[in-house]
């Protein structure tokens, strides 16, 4: 029973949805990397619902920085990061008890534990422990940022409703810092907001497709073969609920060019090697070629819908219609772009610090 990903930086999540509290634990990061609370509480922030586009249960997200930082720098030692559950309504999920709610890990779960999983809200499964890898990838951002290496992810797609696709770099993710709807394209975000809506008073929802940029990122990072820079992140990323697909650079439509249209030709720019066309998103066997990392991640639709729903309850081996009650978000994708972002970080900090030793992020 694994909850710990990482090789030289590893991260440990732990909790439950309707638990005391959940967190996250970091170990392996360099002593002396800056870490400010004003930003996690920022970054927690673009997690958070929003709206009507959103479940109603909105959590503060007050977090206590247990061990492992010292006067606002990294001491060297684990990092643990504790965040409170304080909405959690329990009562919505007790008669659920049994019941496989399409979609939902809670078969699985009772496969796996043997009945002795916390099902409340999804329990260990629950989206709401995406909170704690906010909380310690925004620590993952910060020094990246420092080293010069930059992650922003867009909303490419809500239902049928497509952003604009990635431009000028620098500029793009710096607008997308600042938005806590990340789309680049003003006139998408009205739409999508609209398409999120109508499934709502449907009683559906609907899912999407982010889209992720990394720039900064020196060449010769990653591993062939079985630690490469998209196994270690798809790896990750497959973590992230409802993430259903990953794809790196033109991914599966790759498949339908030919080699003249995908091969992305070198050229010499100064003293740097840069490729003319990115279309394999900045790796080459497996190992970062010094462009900017691209790739994409599949949102399912949330799997909790206000119609009725055929299923089981497994405990009386009964076949069961069920309907959901309780709060539940329409759309989970622009919450998700956080997330991303934050698993991006831990997973590209554990391999640079494999590269290049774990006190290169610090300067040491």
């Amino acid at each position: 029973m694994k909850n710990t990903f990482g090789n030289h930086v590893a991260v440990t999540l732990f909790g439950e949805s309707h638990g005391k509290a959940i967190g996250a634990v970091i170990d392996g990061l360099a002593p002396g990397i800056p870490v400010e609370e004003e930003f996690l509480r920022f970054q927690l922030g673009l997690r958070r619902p929003t709206g009507e586009i959103s479940t109603a249960r909105s959590e503060p997200d007050r977090f206590v920085i247990e061990s492992g930082v010292l006067e606002g720098k990294t001491t060297g030692t684990p990092i643990c990061i504790l965040i409170e559950n304080e909405n959690a309504e329990s009562k919505d999920y007790s008669s659920m008890v049994g019941k496989a709610r399409p979609g939902h890990a809670d078969y699985t779960a009772y496969a796996k534990y043997h009945g002795f999983e916390d099902g409340r809200g999804g329990g260990h499964f629950s989206g709401r422990i995406t909170a704690a890898l906010v909380a310690a990838g925004a620590i993952a951002i910060a020094a990246l940022k420092e080293k010069g290496v930059l992650i922003g992810t867009h909303i490419k797609k809500i239902a049928e409703v497509e952003d604009r696709a990635f431009g000028e770099l620098p500029a793009d993710l710096a607008l997308l810092a600042r938005k806590p709807f990340a789309v680049l394209d003003a006139r998408a975000s009205m739409q999508m907001i609209s398409a999120i809506t109508a499934a709502k008073k449907q009683g559906d929802s609907v899912g999407g497709v982010l889209e992720t940029a990394v720039t900064g990122l020196p060449a010769g990072v990653g591993e062939p073969w079985f630690d490469t820079v998209e196994g270690m992140l798809a790896h990750a990323l497959f973590s992230v609920p409802a993430v259903k697909g990953v794809e790196f650079g033109d991914g599966f439509a790759l498949a339908g060019m030919k080699g003249s249209e995908a091969n992305d030709p070198f050229r010499m720019a100064g003293d740097r090697v840069i490729t003319v066309s990115n279309h394999n998103g900045g790796i080459n066997g497996g190992i970062t070629n010094g462009m900017p990392l691209l790739f994409r991640c599949a949102v399912k639709p949330t799997p909790t819908i206000f119609q009725p729903q055929q299923t089981v309850d497994y405990r009386k081996g009964e076949n069961i219609e069920w309907q959901a009650a309780g709060r539940h978000d329409p759309c989970i994708v622009h919450r998700a772009r956080v997330v991303i972002d934050s698993v991006t970080a831990l997973v590209l900090c554990d391999l640079l610090a494999g590269r290049f030793g774990t006190d290169w992020l610090a300067n040491l």
